[in-house]
């Protein structure tokens, strides 16, 4: 099982997770063309994808999901209350699943699960190939129970580290939006990312990628300083993903 990431960040995410013969894209927020340049830095073309599945319908995560669904025949994996958001869908082949029912695409075991976020019905999601689980948690303004429970014991975790408190608080968002991105529908910070690794099993861990960095509230040094200070291991060890380059494929062995 491996992952890579195309992006990372409020000019557009995208993830591809693999196991077996499947390969699925989870979000898709850059363009057409941008998305195949992408691909093609991890050696993909649009048809080694079996799908594409969306976390929630905000334009960073959602932009050129349709368009590269409907272009490439791709079927599109949400739920019920994204899709309601999206208002498209028109010719390309939806799935409406369900935030707390498990599923599988081909060798992929796919887990969804709720987060607070302020959009319709956002999900994240735990990959699993029956030995080994990826869990991808971002877009989310504080963990819960539920949250903690599903990404405990996982291989490999994609974690969001959208900001730091401190540099959101100093910076040059207007005050609405400061209090949005800080608030508990939100994004998670360095502190509240770190605090969800301290109350989970983090035993098996062989990857931790800290995700949807600010470019403008938080740096990569401040993320890696709180998540390896959380786990008691070397800085350098956590991986970074970039909005440009995203990460090249992690395996999870």
């Amino acid at each position: 099982m491996r992952f890579a990431s195309l992006g990372s960040g409020s000019e557009g995410n995208g993830l591809v997770v693999e196991a077996g013969a499947s390969r699925v894209l989870l979000d898709c927020g850059f363009g057409i063309a941008d998305t195949g340049r992408r691909l093609e830095r991890l050696g993909l073309t649009p048809g080694d994808l079996a799908a594409v599945l969306v976390t929630h319908e905000h334009d960073d995560h959602l932009r050129g999901v349709f368009r590269f669904a409907r272009r490439h025949g791709l079927p599109v994996y949400l739920t019920h209350g994204t899709y309601r958001a999206v208002g498209d869908g028109a010719d390309v082949q939806v799935t409406l699943i369900d935030s707390h029912t498990p599923f599988t695409i081909g060798d992929l075991n796919v887990e969804p699960f709720t987060v607070p976020h302020d959009a319709a019905e956002p999900t994240q999601f735990v990959f699993g190939d029956g030995a080994r689980r990826l869990g991808v948690l971002t877009d989310s303004g504080a963990s819960t129970p539920h949250i903690e429970s599903m990404l405990s014991g996982c291989a490999a975790l994609v974690l969001e580290c959208n900001h730091d408190r401190q540099m959101l608080a100093e910076g040059p968002y207007p005050p609405m939006l400061k209090k949005r991105v800080g608030g508990r529908y939100g994004h998670l910070d360095n502190g509240q990312a770190a605090d969800l690794l301290k109350a989970i099993d983090c035993s098996h861990l062989q990857h931790v990628i800290a995700a949807h960095l600010s470019q403008k509230n938080n740096r990569p040094e401040l993320a890696r300083e709180a998540l390896s200070g959380a786990l008691g291991c070397e800085g350098e060890w956590i991986g970074i993903a970039g909005q440009q380059d995203g990460f090249d494929w992690r395996m999870i062995a």
